[in-house]
């Protein structure tokens, strides 16, 4: 194995503490030529797709990849921004504000940037951007509220497999899930009681969470049990008895047992018992993208009013809620402990560099 090149070294030069966002991904634009590669990247890891590669690959290569990168396009361009992917969008202003947020409370100011497992910019790069503007001390904070091995997991496996090809690898920090901490289910509840205080309450909120297969839970994935943890916490916060909410699970594919309720049917139910409002969030993302903004917003309004219900409301992700901004800018604050009391000032860097020259050191 060849490792990879090493930024220039001098004596001296202030090292710096960096953060790295990561999301799951986004295509580069809402087309089917840009959807291929993506999904053949999403696809083909073996913690999303747990089948035999040999039998997945022909599926995959002869099948999916024929057919589902025109679908997931067209479903794309429904929801993209003018400034692109909603995902990419929010997340980049997510960093932003998180940057600021960490300006004014840490000195000095620690470099913040964001990466994606799938597509672009991809957390390779990051890294070793991260790497040439100094960082030698990173804490990788995936943005999965619930711990998955296909979400949390895949993201992992690639913050390591690049580190590996590093010959000068940073100190690593890593978060595993935020699913219960207070910040984030304080700013859960306050961007829904905003909303409602904008636009009134329903008749029962649906608390709708990404999908994994059963068989994941059997093998000891902790994510439902993190998912059911989150719902009950919000609906605690937001004062609901158990008849006015109910978690459930979106996003399934192929034919294989997923968790249940499944979102889809739930909301199929509610229209058929001819349920005046629902409202539907989806606490398990923090920026909105195509699986809340078209699957829930636009198709699971089809279902539920073609039932038989009357009104749909799908409440917006987190996003730039300041009161998530804030949340995250704590427990990344938290998880940089240690690390912020061995901080050298500008000062004390130079004055190390030129004691490591008169000894002798080669700049």
């Amino acid at each position: 194995m060849t490792l990879s090149p090493e930024p220039a070294y001098q004596h001296g030069t202030l090292s710096k503490i960096g953060v790295l966002l990561i999301n799951l991904g986004t295509p580069d634009a809402p087309t089917a030529k840009a959807l291929r590669p993506y999904l053949k990247q999403f696809l083909s890891d073996p913690r999303v797709i747990e089948i035999p590669r040999w039998i997945w690959w022909f599926i995959l290569n002869g099948v999916i990849l024929n057919t589902r990168p025109r679908k997931s396009a067209e479903k794309y361009a429904q929801i993209w921004m003018p400034e692109g992917s909603p995902l990419k969008v929010h997340t980049e202003h997510q960093t932003k504000l998180l940057a600021r947020t960490l300006e004014e409370r840490i000195k000095p100011a620690p470099v913040v940037e964001y990466a994606m497992n799938i597509g672009n910019p991809s957390i390779a790069d990051i890294l070793h951007r991260m790497k040439d503007r100094g960082c030698d001390r990173i804490l990788a904070f995936p943005l999965f509220p619930q711990y998955a091995a296909s979400s949390t997991g895949s993201a992992m496996d690639s913050l390591f497999s690049e580190l590996k090809k590093m010959r000068n690898i940073p100190a690593i920090r890593t978060v595993k899930h935020f699913h219960d901490h207070p910040g984030y289910i304080a700013a859960l509840t306050q961007n829904i009681q905003d909303y409602w205080a904008a636009n009134g309450k329903p008749d029962k909120l649906i608390i709708s969470f990404h999908g994994v297969p059963r068989k994941t839970l059997d093998k000891g994935d902790p994510y439902h049990c993190e998912c059911q943890k989150t719902g009950r916490l919000l609906a605690e916060a937001l004062e609901l008895d158990t008849e006015q909410y109910q978690v459930c699970f979106q996003s399934r594919f192929g034919n294989a047992k997923w968790l249940t309720p499944y979102t889809a049917v739930v909301l199929k139910e509610l229209g058929k018992l001819k349920t005046q409002r629902v409202d539907v969030v989806c606490p398990g993302f923090v920026a909105d993208c195509l699986e809340t903004l078209e699957e829930i917003a636009i198709e699971g309004r089809k279902t539920f009013i073609e039932a038989g219900g009357q009104e749909f409301h799908f409440i917006p992700c987190l996003n730039e809620h300041k009161d998530w901004i804030k949340a995250l800018s704590d427990m990344v604050y938290t998880h940089l402990q240690g690390w912020l009391e061995s901080e050298y000032t500008e000062e004390e860097a130079e004055q190390s560099r030129k004691l490591a020259l008169e000894m002798g050191a080669i700049d």
